[in-house]
């Protein structure tokens, strides 16, 4: 197994691309060490929505950031500048470079790629501009806050933040789906040489029109997210950031870098299908593509952390695919979203964050809420409380509205490995 395929005659043979530094804003804990606490322990986010006016609706539980100040990572520019969703992805990609031991100033040297997924961009502040326009009239509007809006904040603000001239800096609004979106292409452009490092991953901030659209949908769970249990109700939607740092291995290797994991390769399809609902044949050549690409056979995937919303359609449809891709030999199947609600954007960062977590502490974190499995699912699920195991390749599904799917494949790297390659 590699992700490096074999270079043709007088083709530069593509660099292989290591994770070595994660950044995570979660509903159950800030930066990587709460974070992996978060998963070993199955902890919930759960708990009553405050960061929007919740009045009119049945029930409003959401997984929703807590105990978060801005002025805790924003450190070079003005934090009141920016949507909640860009303070997010600053905090994650400050937290992701301090993780990799990286200097700041050192990167600035060095030609990089920020890139970033996203649901709703800035939604949240672009709600609250309205709210306040409605309540207090159009006399006391503030143009200011206009700049706080445009979704391609979320990976401008992180190069202005740490100061990085020589980068790309790209926003990729592919919805669910658009953190692993997000990984793909920094995976494209560190391991063609295009770029010495990317910081890439996803983010958004729970909104009221987010949440009004799902609840109209009949989507929203009452009070918990159940993925793959025959009572599953829906999903609760959540929030946060994920951050990763890509660089090439022999980069990672020369300054002794901590490696969490490989990426191996990835799989990108858009079927366009239907605005909401998914379609399992389009699921399961995504997975098959994300294969062909690592150069993985079926049979030595060992985990993978699913889409997972816990709505009916969803998680018939992913198990589905699961097993045309997988047949008898299923890989055990979790669902981070039972923890960490539906945080969107940010959904497929958090989840490549916690494979890369799962393979490096060699661990499964559990589905939690789970009671019984729905028949229609069939696929273990690692019920409510973490296991132990020995992963060595982990599979990391996104899926999203209008058919964007994307997934990503991460390995283990053993340097003993490294002569025999």
């Amino acid at each position: 197994m590699s992700a490096v395929q074999s270079a043709g005659p007088g083709e530069a043979r593509p660099h292989r691309v290591v994770l070595t530094g994660l950044g995570v804003v979660s509903s159950i804990g800030l930066g990587v060490t709460e974070f992996l606490q978060g998963l070993r322990e199955g902890r919930s986010g759960a708990r009553p929505i405050t960061v929007f006016d919740t009045e009119g609706f049945d029930y409003a539980n959401g997984c929703e950031v807590v105990n978060f100040d801005p002025l805790d990572w924003v450190r070079t520019q003005d934090a009141d500048r920016l949507g909640r969703a860009a303070q997010f992805s600053v905090a994650a990609a400050r937290m992701a470079l301090e993780d990799a031991g990286l200097d700041v100033a050192e990167l600035r040297d060095r030609r990089g790629l920020v890139s970033v997924g996203t649901t709703d961009g800035e939604s949240y502040d672009l709600d609250q501009l309205v709210e306040q326009e409605i309540t207090r009239g159009p006399d006391t509007f503030d143009p200011m806050a206009v700049r706080r809006v445009p979704a391609a904040r979320l990976s401008v603000a992180i190069a202005q933040e740490l100061e990085l001239a020589d980068v790309e800096a790209v926003t990729v609004p592919t919805a669910c789906a658009a953190g692993n979106y997000a990984i793909g292409y920094g995976f494209d452009v560190v391991r063609s040489g295009e770029a010495d490092y990317a910081l890439c991953g996803g983010a958004d901030a729970m909104c009221r029109k987010n949440f009004s659209g799902f609840y109209r949908l009949g989507t929203i769970a009452p009070d918990r997210c159940q993925p793959f249990d025959a009572e599953r109700k829906g999903i609760l939607t959540g929030e946060g950031a994920g951050v990763l740092v890509l660089e090439r291995l022999e980069t990672a290797l020369a300054r002794g870098a901590r490696i969490y994991a490989e990426v191996l390769g990835y799989g990108l399809n858009c079927d366009a299908y239907h605005q909401v609902a998914p379609n399992q044949d389009s699921v399961a050549r995504c997975m098959e593509l994300a294969l062909e690409n690592s150069g993985v056979k079926p049979d030595e995937v060992d985990l993978i952390s699913a889409h997972g919303t816990g709505t009916k359609a969803n998680d018939v449809t992913e198990a589905g695919a699961i097993r045309q891709v997988f047949g008898d030999r299923t890989p055990r199947t979790v669902s981070l979203k039972s923890m960490l609600g539906h945080s969107m954007g940010a959904a497929s960062a958090l989840g490549a964050i916690g494979c890369a977590l799962a393979i490096d502490n060699r661990f499964i974190p559990p589905t939690i809420n789970h009671v019984t499995t729905d028949p229609e699912c069939d696929v273990d699920c690692v019920p409510n409380h973490a296991i132990e195991a020995d992963l060595r390749i982990v599979q990391n599904n996104g899926l999203a509205f209008g058919g964007n799917n994307a997934v990503v494949l991460l390995g283990r790297y053993d340097g003993a490995e490294e002569e025999t390659r």
